[in-house]
């Protein structure tokens, strides 16, 4: 997609893809916040961006940490794809049967499936989209949730349930495919030509908001932030890590690091402890 998009910005002919395999690739028994976090997905990519292997790396935005390295910049997002997640198995959360298992590895989907069914039963599930489907398709769990933006862009338009954004909302910057360049290298003009500026605003705002809280992986939090005419609405929930206590908020302006800032700040004083500590914010 980020190779169709620069050709046509350009009207070159091609573009050459370099495939990166990463950590987090790799490692697929354990929770990501076991074995590093984020940055299993960043680190690889980042040394051969920094060592003029390549001139830009495409990432999904929901696993680029919030702390960059100085000499690596965000120069562009593409249009923001559907920000919501699926639930793969049944039609619905309250069709789950009576402590029935659902297979995750997010800390944010385990609590929000927890506070609206305590009694279910959340497992650890990773590895890619066939590998979790295979998992269910053999019973070891009766669910899982997958994002619905990773789903459509492999073809998979029908499968599983959408969960409105009121009923769950998504992973900060949830279906937003970003690119990475050099900060003062001659790519960063390049490939900000192709940058949405919708997606930018929206997805700056709820980075924003992750580093305002000193969120982590073990952190428990769901955030969207929407474009509405020339301002922007972020909401977001910070969740205890069994759902049992939460806190919401939802803040509107022009400025969308200021306002995840702000939201950051005021749903840490409202918080209760156990939410609280989850965050270094």
């Amino acid at each position: 997609m980020v190779r169709d998009a620069l050709m046509a910005a350009h009207g070159w002919d091609d573009v050459e893809i370099v495939v990166v395999r990463t950590t987090g690739d790799r490692v697929q028994d354990r929770a990501l916040a076991e074995i590093g976090g984020k940055a299993l997905w960043t680190k690889e990519l980042d040394r051969a961006l920094i060592a003029g292997e390549v001139d830009a790396c495409v990432h999904s935005m929901k696993d680029v940490e919030t702390i960059r390295p100085t000499e690596i910049a965000i120069a562009a997002m593409l249009p923001r794809a559907d920000v919501r997640d699926r639930l793969i198995g049944v039609d619905a959360i309250d069709a789950l049967p009576e402590g029935a298992i659902v297979g995750t590895s997010s800390p944010r989907r385990r609590a929000q499936l927890l506070r609206q069914r305590p009694d279910l039963r959340i497992t650890l599930f990773r590895g890619n989209v066939d590998t979790r489907l295979g998992k269910l398709a053999t019973g070891e769990v009766a669910a899982t949730l997958l994002a619905a933006a990773g789903l459509e862009r492999l073809g998979r338009h029908d499968t599983g349930a959408p969960i409105e954004t009121h009923v769950m909302l998504p992973a900060p910057a949830q279906g937003a495919i970003g690119i990475e360049t050099l900060t003062d290298g001659p790519a960063f003009a390049l490939v900000q030509a192709i940058d949405c500026a919708a997606t930018s605003i929206c997805v700056q705002a709820e980075r924003a908001l992750l580093a305002a809280l000193g969120a982590s992986c073990h952190s428990p939090v769901g955030a969207l932030a929407r474009r509405e005419g020339d301002g922007v609405t972020l909401a977001a929930e910070l969740l205890s890590e069994d759902g049992s206590e939460h806190v919401t908020g939802v803040i509107a302006g022009e400025d969308g690091p200021t306002l995840g800032r702000e939201l950051a700040a005021d749903l840490l004083a409202r918080a209760p402890d156990s939410v609280r500590r989850l965050f270094a914010g």
